[in-house]
């Protein structure tokens, strides 16, 4: 305060000031991909209606299938566990200006390892064992695979994103190998799966619920990604790599680790997915694991700007959209896929929106 005016002194001013504006920046991230999300809504109904079927209707049906009930809710919150780990594995390396979209062969190869070490161990290990061990295996395994495309990327100039992908058909691949061959369950002629891994050594639901605790590990696992990407040294360097590389060499920044630990990183949570996939839904190891988890983690991880905070509601959203599916199925003569539709529409819209930052004045400081 000003003395003996009672009016606020510049400097309280000049910091209310700054505060308005970096609000103002700050909306910018939230309202335009509101408006994407309203922009492909809006274009998913022009294509129902050209299908005969009410809009209306449909989205009715998805809220109801992904949120309107107890159930729902569950299926949701199942669903969107994998979306936040695979989420995760696109938020990291996009710090340092990377695009990964390999993490469904990290899942698919996570799942794998951990049910391939826990089959020899199930006979005579404790469950207090085998279980730490399947999620060391699963990360380390996830942790290999996608930091081996940051290291192409670092020390062969292959772009990631070629890398990466590619790198899913050959996951699926081994998988299918082993699976299809010395670890098939002869027990179970009918999909090529490996031996369970033994109901004691499932991850159970949490108290309540028939969720499991992975989606309690991969809102601990955000948190932690946040801390680490924001309040750190490590994430400060990963993100001036991100913003120029030959600034950040000539700082003396070791470039080449920082990108191949935070693809190390990253996979590490694509691995942790396959492996509560596996504990907790499947049992064992097999096609299901390619159920698409990591490919909608894209879309996540764009939708929520990389932010890791912001990546569990939003993977709570594809998650109900995607829990919806079988409701617009049965109720509207529609394929199951047709959700899968309106997440690429989204994807697409959001990509283009991208183009719209920094364009309108309204989320600009006053006087720039």
């Amino acid at each position: 305060m000003q003395p003996g005016t009672g009016q606020p002194g510049a400097g309280q001013g000049v910091m209310v000031g700054e505060y308005l504006d970096r609000a103002r920046r700050s909306s910018e991230f939230v309202v335009i991909p509101l408006l994407a999300l309203a922009a492909s809504a809006a274009l998913f109904s022009l294509f129902l209606l050209l299908l005969g079927k009410s809009p209306v209707d449909f989205f009715a049906l998805v809220w109801r299938g992904g949120f309107g009930t107890g159930f729902s809710w569950q299926n949701t919150l199942v669903r969107a566990s994998p979306l936040i780990f695979t989420a995760l594995c696109v938020a990291i390396p996009a710090r340092l200006g990377m695009t990964v979209i390999g993490g469904e062969g990290a899942l698919v190869l996570g799942g794998f390892a951990a049910a391939a070490i826990a089959i020899p161990l199930t006979p005579w290990a404790s469950p207090f064992l085998v279980m730490p061990v399947m999620v060391v295996a699963a990360a380390l395994a996830g942790a290999a695979w996608i930091g081996s495309v940051g290291w192409l990327r670092h020390y062969r100039g292959i772009n990631e994103t070629i890398s990466s992908l590619l790198l899913f058909y050959i996951a699926v691949s081994i998988l299918n190998f082993f699976v299809e061959g010395a670890l098939r369950d002869p027990s179970d002629p009918n999909k090529p799966s490996t031996a369970p891994i033994g109901a004691e050594n499932m991850i159970g639901p949490m108290p309540g619920t028939s969720v499991h605790w992975g989606l309690a590990a991969g809102i601990v696992v955000s948190v932690l990604v946040w801390i680490l990407m924001n309040r750190t040294t490590f994430g400060f360097a990963a993100r001036v790599t991100g913003g120029n590389v030959r600034a950040a060499q000539g700082q003396g920044l070791p470039v080449g680790k920082l990108v191949v630990v935070s693809c190390a990183l990253a996979g590490a949570c694509a691995g942790l997915a396959g492996y509560f996939e596996v504990a907790a839904i499947h049992g064992k190891a097999n096609a299901s694991l390619i159920a698409g988890y990591g490919f909608t983690g894209i879309l996540v991880s764009f939708l929520a700007r990389h932010n890791p905070l912001a990546i569990v509601p939003v993977a709570i959203l594809l998650g109900g959209i995607a829990a919806s599916g079988g409701l617009v199925q049965r109720r509207m003569d529609l394929p199951d896929a047709t959700v899968l539709v309106l997440q690429g529409l989204m994807f697409v819209v959001l990509l283009v929106s991208e183009t719209l930052y920094g364009r309108f004045q309204i989320f600009k400081p006053k006087g720039t």
